[in-house]
């Protein structure tokens, strides 16, 4: 009720909300944020994280890759936000940064306007490694000395991953410096369990279409044999 008051929800999008259990899912992120932002800021920002986030509103391939997921958001970029949640602001995607000889890009940049500062969301689909924190702890760095300007906070980054051990996570978070929040993400909602054993199996459905192909053919066969 507060959150629909405060962000101005339509029926439609408070519906949607309480479907994709948002209620469970805030603050839930793995964070450094207690010991790397001031009190007031890491509550907000701790908040402003969802674990797991629901991209459902994708439609993928079996083997899709971080750019094809990039561009997918980018492209649905009013689901991304609504998911986001309030606050953020659309920058771009793969933003050139110089650094030194080289030029570095972050997946995708945005701006919180309640936290005022940049997010740097990195984009992994597969499990989490110690060393993604590493690289966007870099990217974060990179941001609060190039982009920030007076009056912004401490630039936030949130590395977004298929699967992620939180012990893992935890421990690669524990020394840095750079506040930077990991959660997962997930394309489509499990089934309902009661809906589980009433649907047919991918195997069975790649198995009955094979059936239907194959007495396809068949009949294609012995037309050419009659004519």
């Amino acid at each position: 009720m507060q959150s629909t008051i405060t962000q101005n929800w339509s029926r439609n999008v408070l519906v949607h909300q309480i479907e994709s259990g948002l209620y469970q899912r805030e603050g839930k992120a793995i964070t450094n944020f207690t010991n790397a932002l001031p009190a007031p800021q890491s509550d907000l920002a701790s908040q402003t994280l969802k674990d797991p986030y629901i991209f459902d509103f994708l439609a993928m391939t079996k083997d899709y890759n971080e750019r094809e997921l990039e561009k997918g958001l980018v492209e649905h970029i009013t689901h991304f936000l609504l998911e986001l949640g309030a606050g953020f602001a659309y920058i771009g995607r793969q933003v050139p940064l110089q650094v030194g000889q080289r030029e570095f890009f972050l997946d995708l940049l945005f701006y919180h306007a309640r936290l005022h500062c940049y997010v740097v969301i990195e984009l992994k689909t597969g499990d989490f490694e110690p060393e993604h924190a590493g690289k966007l702890n870099f990217y974060i760095k990179a941001v609060d000395e190039q982009l920030s300007k007076r009056g912004d906070q401490a630039t936030i980054g949130i590395l977004l991953c298929k699967h992620r051990d939180k012990l893992v996570a935890e421990y690669a978070l524990s020394d840095i410096h750079k506040p930077i929040g990991v959660s997962e993400y997930q394309l489509t909602q499990s089934l309902p369990d009661n809906l589980k054993y009433s649907l047919p199996s991918i195997e069975e459905i790649e198995t009955e279409l094979s059936r239907e192909y194959e007495g396809g053919q068949s009949i294609k066969n012995k037309k050419r044999l009659t004519n």
